[in-house]
């Protein structure tokens, strides 16, 4: 069997990738990064195998096609697949027959990251399976899963990585001229917001407790709206919003149209919302547009649980945070592609028909669901605190140095417990 050879592109700000390659490395397996600015170099602690990538982007297919077939590269390892340089990795990846590696937060987030072969979110297997095949898949024996803790970090380390990766870019980024990020907007803006969402830090809290405070001392039942990053790749790949807004104001409309009056609707920002869209005022004004002002308000990040104990729905576009939801056995009206859009547990109601009489989910359903993910491509830890990076790692480099991505493990393992059950007495 050919040696087998990792090629790291981009990962999630920190160290993961590099203290992943080095467990990888002492497997017995070779490993290689290339890196498109100052921030990946800074965070890769294996600089032999490191090779700067400094042209622009329409010579990355043929760099990389070199690259793959002169270093002999086996597989590639991926955070998210939608940004230019991973969409066309994974194009040439699979016309090269080789095994593509992405992680992605956890589809069970906060407490586990996301694990599969060849694509998530939109383009994960899970898009494809019923749920009455994972059923099928376990039995009737369901698996231990682990615990998870109360948390693996605070918000504040993810900032932190993500503004000290934009600084290496905004500061020391001389060999990488030609770099352009994936976001939209500059790194020295992106970078100003980081800095920014620290400083006023404190005044969010105090924001966010009043907000709260307001709707708990109304006694109205409420609606959640939860929110995403605008420039996030689930909303934007994912579904077929323009922008943020066109969201908003389907939501306020659906809200007028079909809400008891005594209902309020709230929006819930994300925990990491820098301020690149003005979503209080776009809120007001839709709000005010279908003449529901009084009754609509906007409450910025913040722990979702307490906010869920006395929630009548949610609504989201695909955010991951709708797990919760669903865990909770709570209403769900979902507008994009997400690998939890089953049937059994999420609404397809016009949305005024859903404020109005929502359909209930299938809690077994989904709590079968959920534990074929933890037994597959779900795991403990997270990407920004040294412990839960370590948590992740002493469980994830046996998964990776396996020949078949998880699903297809548990299916293996699914049919080899059917031979043996037929010929036991």
């Amino acid at each position: 069997m050919a040696e087998r050879h990792f090629l790291f592109l981009q990962g999630p700000h920190g160290p993961f990738f590099s203290d992943l390659a080095g467990l990888l490395k002492q497997a017995g397996t070779k490993v290689s990064r290339i890196g498109f600015n100052a921030g990946d170099a800074h965070f890769w602690k294996h600089k032999d195998d490191y090779t700067p990538f400094t042209d622009s982007k329409d010579g990355w297919p043929e760099f990389l096609r070199d690259f793959l077939k002169q270093q002999e590269i086996t597989d590639l390892v991926l955070y998210g697949d939608t940004r230019f340089i991973h969409a066309k990795a994974r194009e040439i990846a699979r016309e090269l027959a080789l095994t593509v590696h992405c992680f992605e937060e956890g589809y069970l987030r906060p407490y586990w990251v996301t694990y599969e072969h060849g694509g998530v979110n939109g383009h994960s297997p899970l898009m494809n399976m019923t749920v009455s095949e994972m059923r099928a898949q376990m039995g009737d024996v369901r698996r231990p899963v682990p615990e998870a803790p109360a948390q693996w970090g605070a918000l504040w380390h993810h900032i932190y990585l993500g503004a000290l990766y934009h600084w290496h870019i905004l500061f020391r980024n001389g060999a990488y001229r030609n770099y352009r990020p994936h976001r939209t907007i500059s790194v020295r803006k992106e970078w100003f917001l980081y800095i920014r969402r620290l400083a006023l830090f404190p005044f969010h809290v105090l924001e966010r407790k009043r907000e709260t405070q307001k709707l708990h001392n109304s006694g109205a039942n409420y609606h959640l709206v939860l929110l995403q990053l605008a420039h996030d790749s689930s909303f934007t790949e994912h579904s077929d919003f323009n922008n943020i807004g066109e969201f908003i104001d389907l939501c306020c409309k659906g809200f007028a149209e079909g809400a008891p009056k005594y209902h309020r609707l709230v929006f819930k920002t994300h925990p990491l919302e820098d301020g690149r869209e003005p979503l209080r005022q776009i809120i007001r004004d839709c709000a005010a547009a279908y003449g529901v002002g009084d009754r609509v308000q906007m409450i910025r990040g913040g722990k979702l649980g307490p906010m869920m104990d006395h929630a009548t729905t949610a609504v989201t576009v695909n955010s991951t945070a709708g797990q919760q939801v669903l865990w909770r056995g709570m209403p769900l009206r979902i507008f994009g592609r997400s690998v939890y859009a089953k049937p059994e547990f999420v609404s397809e109601q016009p949305l005024a028909e859903f404020f109005a009489n929502p359909k209930m989910p299938d809690t077994d359903a989904y709590r079968d669901y959920r534990q074929y993910l933890l037994e597959t491509s779900q795991f403990t830890g997270g990407f920004y605190t040294g412990e839960g990076r370590a948590e992740v790692l002493r469980n994830i480099v046996h998964v990776m140095l396996e020949s078949l991505d998880p699903y297809e493990e548990r299916c293996r393992k699914s049919k080899l417990r059917k031979v043996w059950d037929a010929v036991q007495p």
